[in-house]
């Protein structure tokens, strides 16, 4: 009998998979048997992450990538996938920013296009360019903010909105080549990219902060990286071959239970 969610003999490309929520989707993916090949600014961090799976015996490459730069981006994708066709493509590599329509700047907008905008289509248009002569599943992560008001997360939010756009668009354009493309919207998740901004932010005072935090999701807790890797896992399987242009909070009830 198939096991669930099974992805051996499957390659996965996963962008800034050299820490936090990528960390956890490219470990997860190689446990069901996927080869997790890291995509990561850091190749350092991306190197990591695949000498810890290998070391639980699964299989895992770390490549160097700015998703920033097209040519940058056709180069990492060709040397990291070599002769083998891409099955999975998880675009998580993304950078936050905090500011209003009065004090976020030109500049910092250009910042957030270029990673968070620019960067999911210049690995979209790879990612699409392997898989259609066979298919494959897209997974981009979103996030919360696409969909509701948040405050001081202007150009984040507009980069995001971008990327639900982007995942309807290349669903609906890519039906015939057999790929699948849906997003996640997480809510806040727990990784070292949050505790940073408490010490940082509110230094001796991050405790307090943190269940601040915490208790903005109705379910009273952030996520776990781990969580999202799961349900990731769920829509790059064939058990979700039925699932394409949708959309996924994980937000511990944040989009539809506070009133």
């Amino acid at each position: 009998m198939k096991n669930k969610f099974d992805l051996t003999g499957k390659t996965a490309i996963v962008t800034g998979g050299g820490s936090g929520i990528g960390r956890a989707i490219a470990t997860t993916l190689a446990e069901q048997g996927a080869t997790s090949l890291i995509l990561d600014l850091s190749l350092e961090g991306a190197q990591s992450v695949a000498k810890e799976i290998e070391a639980n015996g699964g299989k895992a490459e770390a490549h160097p990538c700015d998703v920033s730069d097209h040519e940058n981006v056709k180069g990492a994708f060709s040397k990291a996938l070599g002769n083998r066709s891409l099955d999975i493509l998880v675009n998580n590599a993304g950078i936050a920013h905090v500011g209003n329509i009065f004090n976020t700047t030109p500049e910092d907008l250009d910042r957030i296009y270029q990673v968070n905008i620019k960067g999911v289509f210049n690995t979209l248009q790879a990612g699409v360019e392997s898989m259609k002569a066979k298919g494959g599943a897209i997974v981009n992560i979103s996030s919360i903010a696409a969909h509701v008001g948040l405050s001081d997360r202007l150009a984040y939010s507009t980069s995001k909105g971008a990327v639900h756009a982007m995942t309807l668009s290349v669903a609906k354009d890519c039906l015939g080549h057999g790929i699948r493309c849906n997003s996640i919207s997480p809510g806040r998740v727990h990784t070292p990219f949050v505790d940073g901004f408490l010490a940082k932010a509110y230094p001796g005072n991050e405790k307090e902060m943190f269940e601040t935090l915490s208790k903005t999701q109705p379910i009273g807790r952030m996520g776990k990286p781990d969580e999202i890797g799961d349900l990731v896992l769920y829509l790059c399987a064939d058990e979700s071959s039925f699932i394409t242009g949708s959309d996924f909070s994980i937000d511990g009830g944040f989009l539809t239970l506070n009133t």
